[in-house]
C-alpha cells in the first residue's frame, strides 16, 4: 500500500476554521484534495477543473 504524499500550503488559511498554515494538498485517486488538519474541512477538485486554470509550474488552483 502506498502512502499519500501530503504537502502543506504555506500561508494558506482554512475557510472554515480560519486556522493559518493548516491546509494540506494531496492527490487521492487522481483527484486533487485540500484538507485542514485542524477541523474537518475538505475540498476536492478533478483534473478537468484544474487544467484550464493552470499556468506555469503550478500544482493546482483552489478557490475556497
Amino acid at each position: 500500500m502506498s502512502k499519500l504524499k501530503k504537502r502543506f500550503v504555506a500561508g494558506a488559511t482554512c475557510p472554515k476554521c480560519r486556522a493559518k498554515d493548516s491546509i494540506v494538498l494531496f492527490k487521492e485517486n487522481n483527484v486533487e484534495t485540500v484538507e485542514c488538519i485542524e477541523c474537518d474541512y475538505r475540498e476536492q477538485q478533478t483534473e478537468q477543473k484544474v487544467e484550464p486554470k493552470v499556468a506555469g509550474n503550478v500544482i493546482g488552483v483552489f478557490k475556497p
